[in-house]
């Protein structure tokens, strides 16, 4: 088996029992070729799955309390899936690590976004198993803390921006513009302030950190503008 004391050091773990740390990498394609192997990873990765699944809606649930069910569903969706797992797994270098068989391995197995992200949770479960679950939910936090702010940060911008385009084309058929009309600071500390117009008549000014996050703001202040019978729209 692979010397795994770099992937600790970059996970920044230490295992009790390193054979559940061995069994997470291992790929059911390496068990017909290493008949010593009788087990592969896939029970970690229904353990894992499980608890990342579990971490996240609890993470979620507290740092968004005035989110609804359904929001909280689509972002726990949008953190846990494949390709978000797989990215983390990827960072991770997890993929140098999978035991694979030679088929698998020659079919490029080890960048393949399903294998990475089953491996993912398969070393979560490990964790789990070995350390139990304090360690288990740190770990998860740490590594997916990042993608809970990018993925709440997405959707935002994507809410607001679509309940805009639905109130405005109810009441016209034109789509909101979005146009930026000010940009501040020095390329490293840019603002951004953006106008959405409907039928050529101003409805909100946003700003922010970047084009996205000010047409974000622009149609957060345009919606609450409206609600309160705002606008000409």
């Amino acid at each position: 088996m692979t010397n795994l004391a770099a992937l600790l050091t970059t996970l920044g773990l230490t295992f009790n029992d390193s054979s559940l740390l061995e069994q997470s990498l291992v790929h059911r394609s390496y068990l017909n070729e290493n008949p010593g192997q009788t087990e592969s990873n896939e029970r970690m990765e229904f353990l894992g799955d499980a608890l990342i699944g579990f971490v996240i809606a609890d993470e979620l649930y507290r740092r968004f309390p005035e989110r609804h069910e359904g929001e909280l569903t689509k972002l726990r969706s949008a953190v846990v899936c494949g390709k978000t797992l797989s990215g983390i797994a990827d960072l991770l270098h997890l993929g140098q690590y999978l035991y694979l068989g030679r088929g698998e391995e020659q079919g490029g197995g080890r960048n393949r976004e399903r294998n990475l992200a089953c491996v993912f949770e398969a070393l979560i479960g490990a964790v789990l198993l070995d350390s139990g679950y304090d360690a288990a939910r740190n770990l998860v936090v740490k590594l997916l803390k990042g993608a809970i702010e990018q993925v709440v940060d997405q959707l935002d911008i994507i809410d607001y921006k679509s309940r805009l385009q639905e109130v405005v084309q109810a009441r016209q058929q034109h789509a909101p513009v979005y146009r930026v009309i000010e940009m501040i600071g020095p390329d490293h500390a840019r603002e951004f302030r953006v106008q959405v117009t409907a039928a050529g008549i101003a409805i909100g000014v946003g700003s922010g950190k970047s084009k996205q996050q000010a047409e974000k703001d622009a149609a957060r202040v345009a919606l609450e503008a409206l609600s309160k019978g705002g606008g000409a729209v």
